[in-house]
């Protein structure tokens, strides 16, 4: 059945797949292949579809896998999370008005930060900042909408794989894990396990939640 080791941590997995033709299928797949390896499935037994409001879904009998789905060009990327919501977004470098659309579209401190980028590095870190809001929208199951594009996200310095809570939302985090395949990939995490605070620890459980490091594992099919 393909089943994933359990690592014992907070845990994403991430596949990416080249998607030269059909890339719905592609995407049935890997959404399949998720749920055969974090529901310990056959393939037969697990069931893949999109909810009225587009957001993909993967059960097995009783059991459902919070997923999420993202394509770019020739290429489809899933993301799957036991823990709780997940969201995750994929793009291609490309020319671009970065500034331009960074003043049109994002929060103010953050067409700020990337005005003060050498020219060079605006198109990418206005694409590291847009995968992060697509990604977090899905995790929190709205996408865009409501004012998204405005929604902060944490800068995305360095090490970018690490998924850090957003500045005005600490218990959704998003990152960027390391993709060798000329992507820009952005995954994001809300709720999930609830940290406690040990008796005496003098620890801050919202603290903790913050600081607590969940994993993101990324497989190429």
């Amino acid at each position: 059945m393909g089943e994933l080791p359990v690592s014992g941590r907070d845990t994403v997995h991430v596949w990416v797949s080249a998607a030269p033709g059909d890339r719905p299928e592609v995407a049935r797949r890997l959404l399949r292949r998720a749920g055969c390896a974090l529901l310990g499935r056959a393939e037969r037994e697990v069931g893949v579809g999109h909810r009225p409001d587009g957001r993909p879904w993967v059960r097995a009998g009783a059991g459902s896998l919070p997923v999420s789905v993202s394509h770019a060009e020739g290429v489809v990327v899933v993301a799957a999370r036991r823990a709780g919501p997940v969201g995750v977004d994929v793009e291609r470098p490309r020319p671009l008005p970065a500034l331009a659309l960074a003043h049109r579209w994002y929060a103010p401190p953050e067409a700020a930060w990337l005005g003060d980028l050498p020219d060079a590095a605006r198109v990418e870190a206005f694409l590291l900042l847009w995968t992060a809001k697509e990604a977090v929208g899905k995790a929190l199951g709205r996408g865009l909408r409501a004012g998204g594009l405005r929604r902060r996200m944490p800068v995305p310095d360095h090490p970018r794989e690490l998924l850090r809570p957003l500045p005005d939302r600490a218990g959704v985090r998003v990152g960027h894990p390391s993709c060798d395949a000329g992507l820009v990939l952005a995954v994001a995490v809300g709720g999930g396990r609830r940290a406690v605070a040990r008796p005496g620890s003098g620890a801050d459980p919202v603290r903790r939640a913050a600081l607590t490091r969940i994993e993101v594992s990324v497989r190429f099919e």
